[in-house]
């Protein structure tokens, strides 16, 4: 570069310095005002509140979790606890609920994405799948066509992952109530000893990994709900991650938290990591994987790739040292194929997710505002 074009660039990068500073210092205002927990002001309950980004934390904070246990963070995809005191095995149990609209979708449906969802809650907490249960909300006038599809679907799913549907119910409510089909599921699963993964669990040094591409299922519901004539051949990633999981554990035994980065997508997984672990993790933009197709259909709606969920893809946050052998035996397995170390844990700024960009900046990412996909599972 010559020394008109670096007297140029030192000027830009000094205020790409500040402005990434002044971002810091406004969220680090915000979350001290927001020490407090119990703040909510919202008076009624919006799409926002159900994309797993900031009104849904909100609603946690404010609303359910001191009702119920007012020492839960609201982050584990899964509980785990023993049957009786120490020394007995360590259970996994998981709940969730499926309002995917519409019910059939490019790569998968609301039945393989409830198998799915509830065996990766399990998963992420080092679990072994024992048996899943599913309520039905039918709503009056479903076509039994329909029905049945989302049952094959169902046990097909179940199957090819080796987890049995060991009890159920079904109800049925007025027409209109119930947007043809609601799905409830509940999973449990047996942790090996002495493994705990918690984000509380992340030190500065780690690495982080991605197991694949971003935004693909989002990307697919989107399109398929608004009928958006792209020239697209997107795929929803729906996909059990639990042999996965088990892979990357036994090449990684020092893994810190695993997590899979649904609603709200990776921004959200990653500020929820970063927060509980009082952490600061770094990304570096050009290494987290994305298909051209979605980087396209992203920028021609005006939606981060960053905030998109994924419903096949893990987050893994390992020692340094052990990252090269968590990358192998992710890549080794047929769902982590295109799996990259995406970026590091840092010291500071604490609970916080910074972006380095392709150009030499940064930018911090933070958790999805508002809900531009509902109903994406």
């Amino acid at each position: 570069m010559s020394a008109d074009g670096e007297s140029q660039e030192q000027p830009r990068r000094a205020r790409i310095e500040t402005s990434l500073e002044a971002q810091l210092e406004r969220m680090d205002r915000a979350r001290e005002a927001k020490q407090t927990r119990g703040i909510l002001k919202d008076r009624h309950i919006t799409l926002s509140h159900g994309s797993g980004g900031k009104a849904t934390h909100q609603l946690l904070d404010a609303v359910i979790l001191p009702a119920l246990d007012p020492t839960a963070d609201g982050v584990h995809d899964a509980a785990v606890f023993a049957l009786d005191g120490p020394g007995s095995p360590r259970l996994a149990l998981t709940t969730d609920s499926y309002v995917v609209s519409p019910l059939f979708f490019p790569g998968g449906d609301i039945g393989r994405l409830a198998v799915h969802g509830t065996i990766n809650d399990l998963a992420m907490a080092g679990a072994r799948p024992l048996g899943l249960s599913l309520g039905f909300i039918l709503e009056e006038g479903l076509d039994i066509d329909i029905l049945r599809r989302v049952i094959a679907s169902i046990a097909d799913a179940a199957a090819a992952a080796d987890v049995r549907v060991i009890t159920g119910d079904t109800k049925v409510v007025n027409r209109g109530k119930a947007d043809g089909l609601f799905i409830n599921t509940s999973g449990i699963g047996i942790v090996p000893d002495g493994l705990t993964l918690a984000p509380a669990n992340v030190r500065p040094g780690d690495a982080v990994l991605l197991s694949g591409h971003l935004g693909d299922h989002g990307m697919a519901v989107m399109l398929a709900r608004e009928a958006l004539e792209l020239e697209s051949t997107i795929e929803s990633d729906t996909a059990p991650l639990h042999c996965l999981a088990a892979a990357l554990i036994a090449a990684a035994p020092g893994t810190r938290t695993l997590k899979d980065p649904t609603r709200g997508g990776l921004a959200t997984t990653l500020n929820e990591i970063a927060q509980a672990s009082r952490t600061a993790i770094i990304v570096e933009e050009e290494a987290v994987p994305l298909r051209p197709e979605v980087r396209g259909a992203c920028e021609i709606l005006g939606i981060d790739p960053f905030h998109i969920a994924n419903e096949g893809k893990l987050v893994a946050i390992v020692p340094v040292t052990e990252a090269a052998a968590a990358l192998a035996a992710l890549r080794t397995h047929p769902l982590g194929i295109d799996a990259a170390v995406i970026g590091t844990v840092d010291e500071s700024p604490a609970g916080m997710v910074v972006v380095r960009t392709g150009i030499g900046g940064s930018r911090v990412l933070d958790m999805l505002v508002g809900d531009p996909l509902p109903r994406i599972c």
